[in-house]
């Protein structure tokens, strides 16, 4: 049984009116003595996002056009990559949403996604930080071969930082529970913005906790809710409870 890590560099956020340039992988396998494992060399391929490249991501991956502009398309190389039947049980991914908008079902033959973002608040949340390169030297993740790992913003080196990541997080909580925290918003172990900046959920009072609760950002709004719950304090109001109250 394998989780195969995916990342991919893109033209921008958002398809169709962006496309992928490259993508890469690097597997987790669980062995006989049920331990995970980094597993195989992993690889990357160059994709022709089928439109130019901005300068602003440019700047980030440092692909360009004339890199891609031979290479094949992202549906003649998605479906075999993304599916590596017959031992795939999940794909993974560090802010696994991103690679969901690309990597659709119907591409990765509707497999379960980890997300080693949400699963690093959940184990690791006194990280000063939670994105792939500040747990990867914030950790120092046994076995990662630095410069294998780079350069960052490269798909097969996030990709390999990223399984060690995994690995150590298969280890710890097991494959059920990171799927499960993977479905759920992120639970973030401090406040981000405000006057608050910086706080434990925990520390903040009552009030300042109530102002979260409308916050467009489903990580917050979740969050705060649960520290609500904690509490026994009174959460949002479903909007169903508040229909039924106008016929009390």
């Amino acid at each position: 049984m394998l989780i195969r890590v995916i990342d991919l560099e893109t033209t921008g956020p958002a398809p169709p009116a962006h496309g992928v340039c490259e993508i890469g992988w690097q597997d987790v396998a669980q062995g006989a003595d049920g331990r995970w494992e980094i597993a195989g060399e992993g690889g990357a391929l160059l994709v022709n996002p089928g439109r130019p490249i901005p300068p602003i991501t440019q700047a980030i991956h440092h692909i360009l056009d004339e890199e891609v502009a031979d290479a094949p398309y992202w549906h003649d190389v998605a479906r075999r990559v993304l599916d590596p039947w017959p031992r795939r049980r999940a794909l993974a991914a560090h802010r696994a949403d991103f690679e969901q908008v690309f990597c659709t079902p119907a591409l990765s033959h509707g497999a379960e996604w980890i997300c080693t973002w949400k699963c690093a608040l959940r184990l690791w949340p006194d990280s000063p930080a939670f994105s792939n390169q500040v747990l990867r030297y914030w950790r120092r993740p046994e076995g990662l071969e630095h410069e294998r790992g780079l350069p960052a913003h490269r798909a097969f080196p996030d990709a390999y930082v990223t399984a060690h990541h995994l690995r150590d997080m298969l280890n710890e909580a097991g494959l059920d529970q990171l799927l499960e925290w993977s479905r759920l918003p992120g639970l973030l172990p401090r406040v981000r913005f405000g006057p608050d900046r910086g706080k434990d959920w925990a520390e903040i009072s009552d009030e300042s906790l109530a102002g979260f609760f409308g916050d467009r950002d489903p990580d917050v709004r979740y969050t705060a809710e649960q520290e609500a719950a904690r509490r026994g304090m009174a959460g949002p109001r479903r909007r169903e409870d508040r229909q039924e109250r106008l016929f009390d």
